[in-house]
Order: structure tokens, then sequence, then C-alpha cells
């Protein structure tokens, strides 16, 4: 089979292996089957889709589309909550300043909870997309097809004044988000984004408003995005150079690429899900994730070797990974691929507060070692 053949075919089986839902069998099997087909093919260009103007909107970074199997989640933003849920507004109700400390509780980063500010984007996603019969869906890299919860990425065009519009564009010149780049900036419209966030936060609308009921640590959290897009955007300029010897776990094709390298050094890229310490002369194990229901294994034989890397205070966050592939048998017989690290640098995972971290850690190890001693 050749390889063009090839990978249409994977990129179908992948897209495709859904059951029928209430959405599609509206349609006849020939429509939906349409449809589907251009989301079967690995491109930025993916056609115009029907919608039921604001019925489709779920909130203000996600939209349904007729004849599709999952949701879209909207590239570059990332609006608000709404409220879902009673003892969200009953804590909401106990007043503003507390209900924020409380929804942030301990937590070490920035936290979502629905706010008004998220209720007023539900509202502009709903008013855009009032009077649109037909949306037009673009990915931002034909390899990266759905997120971590098996929604389907795009960007959404509506036509206003015969103008195809970005409403993804619109929602942060609106106000209702900050440019969004958690999982990495914008290949096609990162000045774009940059200048209607510019924009927005000059105008001071939405989020930008001062005595706004949103969330209040927005400079936090752009710092983070921005450390985190960061990493991202290392991998992706060196993978420029050196496509085969790097993989991103987010691609759609990741695990095939990983298995046409089983006993040679490749480059991963992911964000870290759980670290599982060794256990006697037993390996300690990094899980990448890739879905929400699918890890991949990066494997440590020296525990001090995964211990002085700082990955075990990386957890949520994309780490750059370099190891040998291998294939192994897991306990239910089956095959599994991991890649495996045998030095420190190996793992790119740096940050301020990682070093802060890691200084503390092995300064705790020293001072355990002079009692045992």
């Amino acid at each position: 089979m050749t390889t063009p053949l090839r990978t249409a075919l994977l990129a179908t089986l992948l897209l495709c292996g859904c059951a029928t839902t209430e959405q599609t069998k509206r349609y006849t099997q020939d429509e939906a089957r349409s449809l589907l087909k251009r989301l079967e093919v690995v491109s930025l260009e993916l056609g115009e889709f029907p919608i039921d103007g604001a019925s489709s909107v779920l909130d203000g970074d996600t939209i349904k589309v007729k004849g599709l199997p999952a949701s879209l989640r909207l590239l570059g933003i990332d609006t608000e909550e709404t409220f879902k849920k009673d003892k969200e507004r009953a804590a909401f109700a106990a007043g503003w300043e507390q209900y924020m400390k409380k929804m942030r509780g301990d937590s070490p980063r920035p936290t979502k909870y629905a706010t008004p500010l998220g209720e007023d984007a539900k509202h502009f996603a709903q008013a855009f997309f009032e009077d649109v019969r037909t949306v037009r869906l673009e990915r931002d890299h034909p390899g990266e097809v759905r997120d971590f919860y098996n929604r389907y990425l795009a960007y959404v065009f509506a036509k206003k004044n015969d103008q195809w519009v970005n409403y993804n564009l619109e929602c942060v010149r609106a106000g209702f988000t900050p440019y969004f780049m958690k999982y990495g900036r914008s290949r096609r419209f990162h000045k774009e984004f940059v200048e209607a966030e510019r924009e927005a936060r000059e105008a001071q609308r939405g989020i930008w408003k001062p005595g706004a009921m949103a969330y209040p640590d927005y400079d936090e959290r752009l710092k983070w995005w921005g450390e985190r897009e960061a990493v991202i955007t290392r991998f992706e300029k060196a993978a420029q150079e050196r496509p085969e010897d790097f993989v991103a776990l987010t691609r759609w094709d990741s695990m095939l690429k990983l298995e046409g390298k089983v006993g040679q050094e490749v480059t991963i890229l992911g964000s870290v899900s759980d670290v599982k310490y060794s256990q006697g002369n037993g390996p300690s194990v990094v899980k990448l994730s890739r879905t929400r229901t699918s890890d991949f294994d990066v494997v440590f034989f020296d525990r001090d070797v995964m211990l002085s890397t700082g990955i075990q205070f990386k957890k949520s966050e994309y780490v750059q990974v370099r190891g040998t592939v291998q294939k192994y048998k897991n306990e239910k017989g089956w095959e599994k691929l991991q890649v495996v690290v045998n030095l420190p640098g190996q793992v790119l995972a740096p940050s301020s507060q990682l070093e802060q971290l890691l200084t503390d850690e092995n300064k705790q190890r020293a001072e355990r070692d002079e009692e045992d001693d």
C-alpha cells in the first residue's frame, strides 16, 4: 500500500469509528457521509457545515456542527465558564470576593470556574451565530485533529455582509477571552490574535473592564500560558530541521511514527499526567497525556536520573524528552510502545519555579543523607 493511501486510510479509521448520534439521524446516510468525509482529510481546509444558529452554541468557545459526532473546540480562545451546577450558583450568591477565593482554593495555578463573564461570552457567541446556518471550518495544523477531550479543533468562520469572519478572532477582539496560547501559539493567525487582544485591552472590553466579574488573575494565566507556549514553539522549531526525529504526542499520527522508530532515539513532546515512582528494582514511569483515556510511558530505570530532571514537578505541563523507543508487552499481553531515558539531559523542562523546587528537594535529600550517616 502506498504511503499517501495508507495515511488517508488510517486518518479515516481514526476519525470515523463512531456510532450514529441522534443529531445525524436527521440526515440521509449519503449526506452524513459527505460531511464526515471532510474531517477525514488531513488538511487545513475542512469546508462548509450546517449549524442551527444560536442553539448550536454550548458556551463561548464550544459549538456543535450538524452531522459531526463531537463538538468543536475553538482554537486560540478560552472563555470563562458558564454556570452549570447549583453549587456554583449558591457559592456565587454568597459574594464575589468569597466565591473567587473558594474557587481558587489552594491551587498553585489559576483555575477555571463559572463567572458572569462566562455567561456573557456565551451570549456573545449566540448573538454572533444567531442567523448563521452555515459555517466554514479550518484547522491550524493538518496533523492536529482533536483535543484531549476528543473535540475537533477548529477555527470557525461565519458569513457577515458577504465576508467570511473568523469568530475566534472576534471573540478575542470583543474582550471575552485573551489570546489563548496554553497549547501553543496560532500558526496561522498569531499576529491577528495579538492585535485583537491589544485592541480589547486598550478599549477595556469584557474581561479587561475594571471591576468586571471575571478572573482576577489574567496576568498570572498569561505568564503560565506563555511558559508552556515557549516549550511547544522551541520543539516545533527544532522539528522543522529534523521532522523524522521529533514526535508531538498530540498529533493523530504520533503512534504510527513511533512504531517506525523502535530501537532508535526520538524526541517527543507531551504534557505530564502522572508520575509512578519505582518500587524496589523496578523502573520509574512518567506518563505523558495523549488523550483523556490514553497516556504514553517515559521510562527511567534509574530513579535518581528521573529525580534530577525535575520532571516530577511538571504535572500538567509540557516537557520535551529524548530517548530510545522500545516495544514491550504489558500485563495483559498487549504490545505497547515506550521511550526509555538514561541521562538527565535528555529531559528539557526548564522554569524558574522548577529550578527552585529542584534545589529545595536536593537540599532535603542531602539533609536526609546526613541524618542517615
